[in-house]
């Protein structure tokens, strides 16, 4: 097991696989179906400040090599993820995991970071910053250089634990804004959240999404995850979390050439739920194959 071990922000995990925010819910539904703790860790579900019910269906669209979701942070809210999720969580995982969180002020993140800082279980803070800043005229706080590093300066000053800044990629210059998070204190980068997207209904004439757009997901988006990845990790001198359109063992070492310390899977865990198992026992293969000793070794190895 030794030679699949990363290490993530001074954090041991067994291999680097991770399920993704979003697609593991809060991890007690995947452990009936196998044990979890083969995992590295994962990333529970987006969480806010208060509950939100999320937007309107269909809020999911297929697309060939991907999806499209819009469920819009559907989440109890912060207090009832600590008093009843993270509770049902410990009977079946005995790692730490990690915890998203998003926001749409910046007291609401640094809010929910805090109480979320709290708790033994959770060993890093993935802050997501693709949400709406509703104090700054709706754009995303990952859009800007400035807004990102101002949600990170504000979780940095109530937490104790590794911050790590997700991206967005509907952005022109992704590394300004990963500098500017790293320079903000940021202990850690994971990228890329999803692309913007539709599809529109021919029947109906109509878009598919009630809410127009979502976020496009999927093996399709794997090449610009990988380009984005490259690029980051080129530039900061934190540890990255590759994502986007991962879905098999090779992919994962792929993005640790690229750079990536460890690597989150989504979509591919709503399209078969053992997504990350079969993953996970399929890099001993794959390492053999491409003759890799330990796979610590290998990131950044495409450089």
């Amino acid at each position: 097991m030794g030679k699949m071990s990363v290490e993530l922000c001074g954090i041991t995990l067994d291999n680097p696989v991770i399920p993704a925010s979003g697609t593991f819910g809060f991890g007690y539904e995947f452990a009936e179906l196998y044990d979890i703790n083969i995992l590295g860790t994962f990333s529970f579900k987006g969480t806010t400040k208060d509950p939100r019910f999320g937007n309107p269906t269909p809020r999911i669209a297929e697309c060939e090599s991907g999806m499209i979701n819009a469920v819009g942070l559907q989440n109890p809210g912060v207090e009832k993820v600590i008093s009843e999720e993270l509770p049902k969580l410990k009977k079946c995982f005995d790692k730490k995991v990690m915890a998203n969180v998003s926001g749409f002020s910046v007291e609401d993140y640094a809010y929910t970071c805090e109480k979320l800082d709290a708790c033994d279980q959770v060993g890093w803070l993935e802050v997501n910053v693709s949400c709406p800043n509703v104090h700054g005229g709706g754009m995303s706080f990952g859009t800007d250089p400035e807004a990102a590093a101002e949600v990170t300066r504000a979780v940095k000053s109530v937490t104790k634990k590794p911050v790590i800044l997700k991206l967005s990629p509907n952005v022109t210059d992704i590394v300004a804004i990963a500098k500017a998070c790293e320079k903000a204190g940021a202990d850690g980068i994971s990228l890329i959240n999803t692309l913007l997207g539709m599809r529109i209904d021919l029947n109906r004439k109509k878009p598919v999404i009630a809410n127009t757009m979502g976020g496009f997901s999927g093996k399709a988006i794997f090449p610009v995850a990988l380009r984005m990845v490259w690029q980051v990790a080129g530039a900061v001198d934190v540890p990255v979390i590759g994502m986007g359109g991962v879905s098999t063992a090779e992919d994962v070492i792929e993005m640790m050439l690229a750079g990536a310390t460890a690597v989150e899977v989504g979509a591919a865990n709503l399209v078969d739920p053992f997504a990350c198992k079969s993953i996970i026992e399929n890099l001993p293969k794959a390492m053999e194959k491409y003759r890799i000793e330990s796979l610590k070794s290998i990131i950044g190895g495409a450089r």
